[in-house]
């Protein structure tokens, strides 16, 4: 902890100042030049510092903006989400949510209950499966293939007797996501939960997130869920261009 402490100070110095040298962080650190140089290294080989050339010091890497624009990201599709996710709900009564994909799961990042949902679950910050939830479906069939097969290649959990853990089966079912511009899962997660997620997009046109309506069986039943599979779609669309996508 006191190594992930330094590395952090690290940060904030090079933040503050702009840029400094290794014995100008090893005097703010109160440890050995030795000490402060190992840590630049280790942060130099993650990009999240550079040297300065000609000039011995260092300053932050590109990879603090990567790092930020994620956050950026994340912070203002929750922003903009918030009309689109309340309005949904209240038209639909159920649990609505923003989800985006973090290493091998869909995390809600934004989510709104309707009249119908006052007794469902919080699913808000939730890690959840991506090939067990619609979300998680949606993400996983938009990601970059070699991330894609690289999950496909693990063994995938069974959550239910619904569950999808056949690979081809798997890839089927994603493929068909993306030609009709939506995932469903009945039952797949836990006994009794339906869902439908649609596609979010950022000015780029690549899938940033995804929106989803949840609610129990009973109400999402097979006849409901072709009509609400187009107003997710639509609500999918509407924060889309929110996020700058089709201008």
């Amino acid at each position: 902890m006191q190594s992930v402490d330094r590395a952090v100070t690290v940060l904030e110095i090079l933040a503050q100042h702009g840029e400094a040298g290794v014995t100008e962080i090893a005097r703010r650190l109160d440890v050995h030049k030795s000490t402060a140089f190992r840590l630049l290294g280790v942060l130099e080989n993650r990009g999240l510092v550079a040297q300065v050339k000609d000039r011995g010091k260092y300053c932050l890497g590109a990879g603090m903006l990567r790092l930020a624009g994620a956050a950026a990201v994340r912070l203002d599709i929750s922003q903009e989400g918030v009309p689109v996710c309340r309005e949904l709900a209240d038209e639909l009564g159920e649990t609505v949510n923003i989800a985006v994909m973090d290493d091998d799961a869909a995390v809600n990042i934004m989510q709104a209950r309707g009249t119908a949902a006052v007794a469902a679950q919080n699913w808000l910050g939730r890690r959840t499966p991506l090939h067990a939830t619609s979300s998680g479906k949606v993400l996983l069939a938009h990601a970059a293939p070699a991330l894609r097969e690289g999950l496909l290649g693990r063994p995938l959990h069974r959550f239910t007797e619904r569950t999808v853990t056949g690979t081809a089966e798997l890839r089927a079912e994603l493929a068909a996501v993306v030609k009709r511009g939506y995932g469903v899962t009945v039952e797949e997660l836990e006994p009794g939960l339906a869902a439908v997620a649609a596609p979010v997009r950022a000015h780029d046109g690549q899938v940033m997130a995804a929106i989803s309506a949840s609610g129990p069986v009973y109400r999402l039943s097979a006849d409901r869920l072709p009509g609400l599979a187009e107003r997710m779609v639509a609500a999918g669309a509407e924060l889309s261009r929110r996020m700058g996508y089709g201008f």
